[in-house]
C-alpha cells in the first residue's frame, strides 16, 4: 500500500486540473478588433442612436462581426483591423463632437467562462502593441503653485493672529509682507518663526516689510513630490478607467514614463490619461454684479470665470482647497435622491474648509477645472511649444453646513455626471502640468509576430524536452511530460487568476520554466533507478525514489526561489515579470513533479501486487 495515494489526494489532482483547465482556456480566445462609441456628455446613447450608427456602418459596405449595445455603450466588433479602422474614420466623420469614438480590442472569451470570473492574461506592451509615452513634468509650474500657497497661508495667518497688513503678495522670487506698521514686526517674525520654518525669511531696508522665499531644500522636495504625486495621479485615473496593468515608471528627475498595452489610438489614450490639471474649490461672489465684470470692471478680490454652459461667474480669489488635498470620493444621492459626490479631505484641507464653511453657511462654492493645453505651433520655421491654460467651472454647490474632513457636493445634473466627477477627485489632480514630449505607437502586428516567436519558442523547448524524457527514461518519462503538461497549465492559469502582464521576459520565463521543473523529474527517475541496481524491490524502488529525491528538489528549488523573489523585489519593469513568472513556475512544477507524476506512477504500478520490472 505504499504506492497508493488516498481519495483525497487524487481528488485534489483532478480538481487542480479542472480547474487550471477553465481558467487557463480564456488565453486560446483572442480579441476582436473593434470600435467603441460613447457620450461625451452625462446622458448615455439611447437605443434609437445606437440603431443609427449600426445602419450607417452596414450602409458603408463594412462586415460586422458582431454589434453590441449595453450600458448606454456601442461595441462593433470587426474581423479585421483596416474594417476597424475604415468604421472608426466613417464614425467620427459622421458622428459630432458629442460622441466619442475610440479603437478597442474586445476579448471573444464565451460568456459562460466570463460568468466564472476567468479571464485571459494581460499582454504587455510588446505582445499586444499599444502606445508609449514620455511625459515631463513642469517643474517650474509646481515651485509656483508651492508658492502660491505658501501666499495664501501667510495671508491667512496673519488674519487669525491679528497682524496688521497692508499686502502680501509675490515679487522677484519672494513672497513680500508689507505690514500696516513696524510695531508689528516682531509678532510677524515670531509667527514665521512657529508655523513657517520652511520659508527663508529676509529682513530688507524697509522697517515694515519682511521678504519671504523657499529654502532649497524646499524647492527640491517640492519638485520630488511633483512628479511622485504626478506618478499616482496618472496610475490612479488609468486604472480608474480599466487601462490593463498599465506601466507607470519615473526616468530621471522629471520626467515619467506612461505604457498603455493594448491602446491602439493615441489620441484616445490621451484622453484616458486625462488632461494635465488640477481641481480648486472657491467661494462663489454673489455680491457683485457679474455683468460688470463681462464689461471690465472685475471688482477687487475677484475672478472672473466661465461654467460649461458659457455662463460667466464671479469667484473669489482665495483658494479653499485643491484637488491634491481630496484622499477619497464617491458619487451617491443626497437626503432628497438628488446626485451628489461625497468628498473626504486631508488635515491641512480639512482644517481650511472647516473655517470657511462656518463663516459661509448659505452661499454657493464653485469645483474649477483648470486645464493646461499644449500646442505646437511654427514659428519662423521653428517649432514652439505653445502652453496655455484654461479655467472653467464645473460645478456649483451650496454650503449648507459647517463641515471639514467630509462634505457632499450636491447640484450635479445626472448620476453619471456624479461618477465622472468622482471619479475624476478620487483618481486626484495632477500636482503640476505635464507635457507629452514624446509618443510611439506600437503597432499590434508587431505583438503579433513577438508572440508567434515566443509560443514557437516555448513548443520547441517542449517538444525537445519530451522527446528526451520518452527516449531515456521510457513510461516513465510520459508520466513526467504529462506532469510537465499539467504544470505550464497550472502556471497559465495562475498568472490569468492573478491578471498578471505577460511580457516577452515572461515568455522567456515560461521556457525556463519547461527546463527547470523537468529536472525534479529527472532526479526521482534517477533515484528509481538507483534503487534498482542495488537490488531493491520495483514497488520498493518507486517509493523510496520519491521520499529520498523530494530533500534534494526541495533544497534546488527553495535557492531559486530566494532569487526570484529577490529579482521580483530589486528588479523593474520587464526584470519584474520575469521574476514573477519564475516564482510561480518554481511552485508549480514542485507540485506536478512530486504529487502529479506519483499519482500518474501509483495508478500505473500501485495496484499490481507482483511487479516484476519497471519501464524505466
Amino acid at each position: 500500500m505504499q504506492n497508493h495515494y488516498p481519495l483525497w489526494k487524487n481528488l485534489l489532482v483532478l480538481i487542480v486540473f479542472a480547474v487550471s483547465t477553465i481558467y487557463a482556456l480564456p488565453n486560446l480566445y483572442g480579441d476582436d478588433p473593434s470600435v467603441q462609441v460613447a457620450s461625451t456628455r452625462s446622458t448615455k446613447l439611447a437605443q434609437e442612436q445606437a440603431n443609427k450608427i449600426e445602419s450607417d456602418l452596414k450602409a458603408s459596405g463594412l462586415n460586422i462581426k458582431q454589434f453590441e449595445f449595453n450600458n448606454g455603450q456601442v461595441l462593433a466588433r470587426f474581423n479585421s483591423t483596416d474594417d476597424q479602422l475604415k468604421a472608426a474614420d466613417l464614425l467620427r466623420d459622421q458622428l459630432s463632437d458629442e460622441y466619442n469614438v475610440a479603437l478597442n480590442l474586445a476579448p471573444t472569451t464565451p460568456p459562460w467562462l466570463r460568468a466564472l470570473g476567468a479571464k485571459a492574461m494581460y499582454l504587455g506592451l510588446d505582445l499586444r502593441g499599444g502606445v508609449h509615452f514620455l511625459m515631463e513634468v513642469d517643474m517650474d509650474a509646481a515651485v509656483k503653485q508651492a508658492e502660491d500657497r505658501y501666499t495664501d497661508d501667510v495671508r491667512l495667518a496673519l488674519r487669525n493672529e491679528k497682524i496688521r497688513y497692508q499686502s502680501v503678495a509675490k515679487d522677484s522670487g519672494f513672497i513680500k509682507v508689507k505690514l500696516s506698521s513696524a510695531d508689528d514686526k516682531p509678532a510677524l517674525l515670531k509667527l514665521l518663526g512657529k508655523d513657517f520654518r520652511a520659508l527663508e525669511v529676509t529682513e530688507p531696508s524697509e522697517q515694515d516689510q519682511v521678504w519671504l522665499k523657499l529654502s532649497e531644500k524646499d524647492v527640491r522636495e517640492t519638485k520630488k513630490f511633483a512628479v511622485a504625486q504626478n506618478m499616482t495621479t496618472l496610475r490612479n485615473r488609468v486604472n480608474e478607467l480599466g487601462v490593463a496593468e498599465p506601466v507607470i515608471q519615473q526616468q530621471g528627475e522629471k520626467h515619467i514614463v506612461v505604457q498603455l498595452p493594448g491602446v491602439q489610438d493615441t489620441t484616445r489614450a490621451k484622453e484616458i490619461l486625462g488632461t494635465t490639471a488640477t481641481l480648486e474649490y472657491r467661494l462663489v461672489d454673489v455680491e457683485h454684479d457679474v455683468q460688470q465684470a463681462v464689461e471690465g470692471h472685475v471688482p477687487v478680490g475677484s475672478r472672473l470665470y466661465y461654467e460649461r454652459n458659457g455662463n460667466p461667474i464671479l469667484l473669489d480669489r482665495r483658494v479653499i482647497v485643491t484637488g491634491d488635498q481630496i484622499v477619497d470620493s464617491s458619487s451617491g444621492v443626497d437626503q432628497d435622491g438628488r446626485p451628489s459626490v461625497n468628498i473626504s479631505l486631508n488635515g491641512v484641507g480639512a482644517a481650511k474648509m472647516g473655517k470657511l464653511t462656518q463663516a459661509n453657511i448659505g452661499k454657493p462654492m464653485a469645483v474649477v477645472f483648470i486645464e493646461y493645453k499644449v500646442e505646437t505651433k511654427t514659428v519662423n520655421g521653428q517649432k514652439v511649444r505653445h502652453k496655455e491654460k484654461v479655467e472653467k467651472v464645473i460645478n456649483v454647490a451650496t454650503i449648507q453646513g459647517v463641515f471639514s474632513h467630509r462634505f457632499q457636493t450636491t447640484g450635479l445634473d445626472s448620476p453619471q455626471e456624479a461618477r465622472n466627477l468622482s471619479l475624476l477627485l478620487r483618481a486626484g489632480a495632477l500636482v503640476a502640468p505635464i507635457d507629452i514630449v514624446e509618443e510611439r505607437t506600437v503597432g499590434p502586428s508587431l505583438g503579433q509576430e513577438n508572440i508567434g516567436k515566443g509560443v514557437n519558442s516555448n513548443v520547441y523547448g517542449f517538444i525537445a524536452v519530451a522527446f528526451f524524457m520518452i527516449a531515456y527514461y521510457r513510461l516513465f518519462g510520459l508520466f513526467s511530460i504529462v506532469a510537465l503538461s499539467m504544470n505550464v497549465l497550472m502556471l497559465v492559469a495562475v498568472l490569468s487568476l492573478l491578471q498578471a502582464t505577460l511580457t516577452l521576459p515572461g515568455m522567456a520565463g515560461i521556457a525556463l520554466t519547461v527546463g527547470m521543473a523537468i529536472d525534479a523529474n529527472v532526479l526521482i527517475n534517477e533515484r528509481i533507478r538507483e534503487e534498482l541496481r542495488i537490488g531493491m524491490s520495483p514497488g520498493a524502488a518507486i517509493y523510496a525514489g520519491y521520499e529520498r529525491a523530494f530533500a534534494t528538489i526541495l533544497d534546488s528549488n527553495i535557492t531559486t526561489l530566494i532569487a526570484g523573489i529577490a529579482l521580483f523585489t530589486l528588479g523593474s519593469g520587464p526584470i519584474r515579470g520575469f521574476a514573477l513568472v519564475l516564482c510561480i513556475g518554481i511552485l508549480t512544477s514542485m507540485f506536478s513533479a512530486v504529487v502529479v507524476s506519483r499519482a500518474l506512477v501509483n495508478l500505473a504500478y500501485g495496484g499490481q501486487r507482483q511487479l516484476d520490472k519497471l519501464a524505466i
